[in-house]
């Protein structure tokens, strides 16, 4: 059921909305972090190693799946703001087609690209095999993953953010104990993190479809699944510079990455590590995007910019403060939380947790920036302006993240440190840049009496 979210307090709305989103994103992120946590407890440094760079790439695949799902739920979001469900049915029904023929394409082509995809991630020799078992696997499941983030983005974009809370924490539980069977039970290492991550997301979208079924929840018609070119165009719009620019910045972390494993298998692993971490920490920072993006696109199709602007400000804020506590805290707990994920006690282990530590206390200052834009990119997207996000991120990854990383892993070869320092820095870019871009719409704003903006 679609839920208006264009009236009453703002800070009320962003806190509704909000925090299933932030409960989503958790499940999702255990969901990702249990994998490596029990291949940790029943693996090798090896088999880490393999589950950290695969689930890399299927995050970055994920998110560029995510990115495109951005404009169905910015799309679906001003039309019900608008009061026009027969736009808001079109834009699902086309939402459904486009993805189905993604997952289709996407699985054929990155199944044959499985060994090439391995080789261009530097994968170290000991961590190939494993690689290449969990790539296949999760590539062979891009169906039901796509699939899940397609229904959520449709529930969202229509202000209903908990159903998709409940179908990732079914998903979760699943995963967790199929997991231990299958690493700690049968120990089959990297598969089987795979095998439990592909399953357990198959059965959260049978679950979902089994919800919407019973409840009715969206009234399609056979028409509406028809491609028709003005409503796609919005979609792809919005949602190709988005997955562009998760995609673009997951590359660079994947660059990261590789910079990484050419240091050793210890720095592989202990950056893989943190990457989950970070992932972790950027909860509040990635709900308040899909947040701002969800109610901002609402507020703008019933013609209420002022509180789109609104939701952007108290979003901002929130996120930033939750960064600035995280930051600090971490400063003085980044080995303990980096040892969940390995065993301290062996030799291989321990160098692990000191190089994650210090890899930690300094990309961990991202939360506070990364927050901050994360922010005035849903509202960029709201406003049908998503290619200015793009465009901040594209420069943070070209002049600062990638060339600062690597000049750090050159210049300070024992410690990683700067390295996490540098991956922070382009955070601090993109803010200057969203400042800058925001200031200037509203100027334009001010000089423009309907101040609605749709790009």
């Amino acid at each position: 059921m679609e839920k208006n979210l264009t009236s009453g307090s703002v800070f009320k709305n962003i806190l509704i909305f909000s925090l299933p989103y932030l409960l989503s994103y958790l499940l999702q992120t255990l969901y990702g972090m249990a994998d490596l946590y029990i291949i940790g407890q029943f693996g090798t440094v090896s088999d880490t190693t393999a589950v950290s760079i695969g689930s890399q790439v299927m995050h970055m695949l994920t998110v560029m799946i995510v990115g495109i799902a951005m404009g169905a739920t910015v799309f679906i979001g001003q039309s019900i703001g608008a009061d026009d469900k027969k736009k808001a049915a079109k834009g699902i029904g086309n939402t459904i087609t486009i993805f189905m023929l993604v997952s289709v394409i996407l699985t054929v082509i990155l199944v044959a690209l499985v060994k090439p995809t391995t080789t261009l991630m530097s994968t170290p020799a000991d961590a190939v095999s494993g690689t290449i078992d969990y790539l296949t696997i999760c590539f062979i499941g891009i169906p039901f993953i796509t699939a899940y983030n397609v229904i959520s983005a449709i529930f969202r974009g229509m202000g209903d953010s908990k159903s998709p809370m409940y179908f990732i924490a079914i998903a979760c539980i699943a995963n967790i104990g199929l997991d231990y069977l299958f690493m700690g039970v049968f120990h089959m290492g990297p598969a089987g993190a795979a095998l439990g991550t592909t399953l357990s997301q198959a059965v959260s979208v049978l679950v979902s479809l089994a919800v919407i079924l019973k409840r009715k929840i969206i009234s399609l018609k056979k028409a509406d699944f028809k491609p028709y070119r003005p409503v796609m165009e919005n979609i792809l719009k919005i949602g190709i510079p988005v997955a562009l620019q998760d995609g673009l910045i997951q590359i660079a972390f994947i660059i990261i990455t590789i910079i990484a494993n050419n240091r050793g298998l210890s720095d592989s692993a202990a950056v893989g590590i943190v990457e989950k971490v970070m992932s972790f920490l950027f909860l509040v920072p990635s709900s308040m995007l899909s947040t701002v993006s969800a109610l901002g696109a609402q507020n703008i199709g019933a013609n209420k910019p002022k509180r789109a602007v609104d939701t952007l400000r108290y979003a901002a804020f929130l996120a930033a403060g939750f960064g600035c506590i995280v930051a600090v805290v971490i400063q003085f707990w980044a080995e303990p939380v980096v040892s969940l994920f390995t065993d301290a006690a062996t030799a291989e282990g321990a160098e692990v947790v000191r190089l994650g530590g210090q890899y930690l206390r300094g990309y961990v200052w991202d939360c506070i920036f990364a927050g901050v834009h994360f922010c005035f990119s849903g509202y960029f997207c709201a406003i049908g302006k998503s290619g200015i996000s793009f465009l901040h991120n594209i420069i943070a990854i070209v002049v600062m993240r990638i060339p600062g990383v690597y000049l750090t892993s050159k210049l300070y070869p024992a410690t990683l440190f700067p390295m996490g320092l540098a991956t922070a820095s382009g955070s601090v870019i993109s803010v200057v840049i969203c400042v800058t871009a925001f200031t200037i719409l509203m100027k334009k704003n001010r000089q423009n009496e309907t101040g609605v903006w749709h790009g």
